[in-house]
């Protein structure tokens, strides 16, 4: 994708994960949920189960695959965050789960999309 800031190939790969949770039967919650400790990429709902997305893009394998940077210490941060979520929406769910999506857009091929469930667990 030559010539599109990190932004645009950021909200590209979030589309296309988004449309990737649903195609699969979840229902899409919220969608880059903010609060002062960070960022929360998707929320969605899955069969009763809350499930908090975060989403890695890459436009080559230079610095390694997508999902090789979600460390121990990110997927943490993430639980540390659905549960900001959860408070703020005052839900009180059975199940969380926390999943990552990463999304590879080389210019010379379809975007590949790989997803993790239940990460950090």
């Amino acid at each position: 994708m030559p010539n599109k800031s990190r932004q645009e190939i950021g909200t590209r790969g979030e589309d296309l994960a988004a449309a990737e949770l649903q195609r699969q039967g979840m229902v899409i919650l919220d969608r880059n949920w903010r609060c002062r400790a960070g960022e929360i990429d998707i929320v969605a709902e899955e069969a009763g189960s809350l499930v908090f997305c975060e989403v890695k893009c890459r436009t080559g394998l230079g610095f390694g695959a997508p999902l090789e940077a979600i460390t121990h210490a990110k997927s943490r941060k993430l639980r540390q965050l659905a549960a900001q979520w959860l408070a703020a929406h005052d839900v009180n769910a059975q199940r969380v789960r926390i999943d990552a999506i990463g999304v590879v857009m080389l210019a010379t091929s379809e975007p590949q999309i790989t997803h993790l469930r239940g990460i950090g667990e």
